[in-house]
């Protein structure tokens, strides 16, 4: 095993321990298993099991419903009992947070519970304590007295059990020793995985999850490392991204944390967590299972790479800048017009260019693109100043403006060039196929940028080795990552975009990003039951995806960034319509981080990676954050939102809309 999965170079499962849930086999090279959780209140049996049934027919493989006290983990007999009245005996998980006698009472009812170690014996008041090893080990002993009930229960039972870190949730004892960590993150789960393991109990899947996908994947990361290194074996994973949010944004988040993983063959079973609709997940986990590779049922040794850099903490590829690209300056967004026709000022309004003819000035946005690649076409007018274009190298050589028009070379061409720009030349690269040669080439050429993109299936990996030979060779040259989608719809291809260059950013690669499509293939309509999000302007589209990916790995912020949970029984308000109300009051807020949280189970944490969060704290009652900090507690949820807008007012974070 290199690292934390089986292969780095193809796609291999990593293989796990198997885990019964009821009759659903999980790990051990099983399907991966899709699954949600419902948002009704649970004590409405009805509702709940309506909903649960629509996620079942949507395609999930379990149904997870809050229990937050006694009388909700009772009432799941009753949401049992009636969900195989009508024919559905789908595995059902009990979400249990601060509350053990609850779960000791669910893990009698239904297949599985989830337990939050943050949270399950320990509290969060973000209180800093020191410990010596001696009471440190003294709190690990009542962790051991409160949580060896449970996992008795489920051992005699037969039930299975989540042990779910939440980076949002960590104890303050977590935090005083190991900080906002990954590595916290999975010393907290390895405490209760030992004591479950004391009682030779391993009926347990484990979860690393955060609002953030970088933390979230290098915590995954850690664990599978730190459990082939003290167990020799590697328990069930639970992939999921929490407080993704919703539309666009919430899908690309949780395509780049999950569909890293799943990429490199981690991941058993999976939720989006999306503030919508819980049915509306499933068919984004299932087009992230169905964008894996072919599995390779053999690696050659020979094939492997040895990473030149840590996967468990972030550091960006060092490269030479060349003019504004590589070195410290932010990656660069590339809008693809190859496939268009005459090119005009308005099409520019669609990658963040405004032209306003009365006064001949552009006026640029936040999220305005910053190279163009037309193929052979030229611009007829005068470019913004931010702007630049490529041109195939075939035309550039009779183009006479060398200050805005640099040349793209297909790969050899570069070798053949009997002119090159002295100051930047683009050369595409495939990194499926040998480029020895260009390699050698470019080596010494403080002028090139490289453009990568990949034919094979498993592109991302592919691409990833090309990257990391480059790294082993001192080759420093910037690179774009260029990935094609050719999938029919537009959530496929938020998918197909965010993992394979999603993934790459979160390494540490990547100077850039250059999205492109066929726009004519894709289908906007309802097909099969499926419903996809809406087609806006292609290049719009491009353009905000590579946006939006570059905001999630937190590499270019480029707008206001929202950590929004996915509604549960635990919610305390409208969570779907406030956060679009928001949303529409602070969207032009850059680089701004709020938070809308349904409850105060991970909300208080989530605070800590977000500038100000809206939480809700009772029925019809919100509470104001400032970071950790409580600002406004027990707001009428009616004049809530008005009160936040004050709060950034009061606080300099707000500026009037343009």
């Amino acid at each position: 095993m290199q690292f934390y999965t089986a292969s780095l170079s193809q796609y291999k499962r990593l293989k796990t321990r198997e885990v019964k849930i009821g009759k659903l086999l999980l790990g051990a090279g099983n399907p991966i298993r899709v699954q949600t959780m419902t948002t009704t209140d649970t004590m409405d049996t009805e509702a709940t099991v309506a909903q649960s049934i629509r996620c079942i027919e949507a395609g999930a493989e379990m149904v997870r419903i809050t229990a937050p006290s006694k009388k909700e983990a009772e009432n799941l007999q009753a949401i049992k009992d009636l969900l195989q009245k009508k024919g559905y005996s789908t595995p059902l998980v009990a979400d249990i947070h601060f509350t053990p006698n609850a779960a000791e009472i669910a893990a009698k009812i239904i297949e599985k519970v989830r337990v939050n170690p943050g949270n399950y014996v320990d509290k969060k008041k973000f209180e800093q304590i020191e410990y010596t090893d001696a009471a440190y080990a003294a709190e690990i002993e009542r962790i051991r007295e409160r949580f060896t009930p449970l996992v008795k229960i489920c051992k005699e039972q037969g039930t299975a059990m989540r042990i779910g870190t939440n980076h949002g949730s960590l104890s303050d004892r977590i935090m005083s020793r190991y900080g906002d960590t990954a590595i916290g993150m999975v010393e907290s789960a390895m405490e209760f995985l030992r004591i479950a393991r004391s009682e030779d109990y391993h009926n347990i899947v484990l979860s690393m999850k955060s609002s953030n996908p970088l933390v979230m994947v290098q915590a995954y990361r850690l664990l599978i490392q730190h459990m082939m290194a003290e167990f020799g074996e590697c328990y069930p994973l639970h992939l999921g991204v929490t407080e993704a949010g919703d539309g666009e944004d919430g899908r690309i988040k949780s395509a780049i944390g999950i569909g890293t993983l799943l990429q490199d063959g981690i991941g058993d079973t999976i939720r989006v967590s999306l503030t919508e609709d819980p049915e509306f997940e499933i068919p984004v986990c299932m087009d992230l299972v169905k964008s894996l590779p072919a599995t390779s049922s053999t690696v050659e040794e020979s094939a492997e790479i040895k990473l030149p850099y840590s996967p468990f903490e972030y550091k960006r590829r060092t490269t030479n800048a060349v003019l504004n690209i590589g070195g410290k300056y932010v990656p660069v967004v590339v809008a693809d017009f190859m496939q268009h026709g005459e090119i005009t000022t308005n099409n520019f309004e669609t990658i963040g260019y405004n032209y306003n003819g009365a006064t001949d000035k552009w006026n640029i946005a936040d999220a305005a693109a910053d190279l163009i690649y037309t193929g052979k076409k030229r611009i007829n007018f005068e470019l913004p100043g931010t702007l630049s274009v490529l041109i195939d190298y075939s035309e550039w050589q009779s183009v006479k403006d060398n200050e805005k028009y640099f040349p793209l070379f297909q790969g050899n061409e570069y070798l053949k060039a009997s002119e090159k720009s002295s100051k930047l030349n683009f050369v595409a690269i495939d990194s499926n196929t040998n480029n020895d040669a260009v390699i050698a080439a470019i080596k010494n050429d403080a002028t090139v940028v490289l453009c990568v993109y990949s034919s094979a299936s498993n592109a991302m990996q592919s691409v990833r080795s090309f990257i990391a030979n480059l790294m082993q060779q001192n080759i420093c040259c910037p690179v774009i990552i260029a990935v094609e989608s050719m999938h029919t719809s537009i959530d496929e291809q938020l998918i197909h975009f965010s993992v394979n260059a999603g993934a790459l950013f979160l390494d540490g690669m990547g100077d850039g990003i250059w999205l492109m499509n066929d726009p004519s293939k894709i289908i906007n309509k309802e097909v099969s039951g499926r419903t996809y999000l809406p087609t806006k302007n292609n290049h719009q589209f491009l353009n905000n995806t590579s946006f939006s990916i570059l905001q999630a790995v937190r590499t270019r912020i480029s707008k206001t960034e929202y950590i929004s949970c996915p509604s549960c029984g635990r919610t305390l308000f409208d969570l779907q319509e406030t956060t679009a109300k928001i949303r529409n009051v602070t969207n032009h807020l850059k680089g701004l981080k709020i938070a809308i949280m349904g409850c105060i189970v991970n909300g208080p944490g989530e605070m800590a990676d977000a500038d100000f969060g809206y939480v809700g704290s009772g029925p019809g009652k919100i509470t104001l954050y400032k970071g950790k900090e409580v600002v406004k507690r027990n707001i009428n949820s009616e004049i809530a939102v008005d009160e936040l807008i004050n709060l950034l007012k009061e606080n300099d974070a707000w500026v009037e809309p343009g």
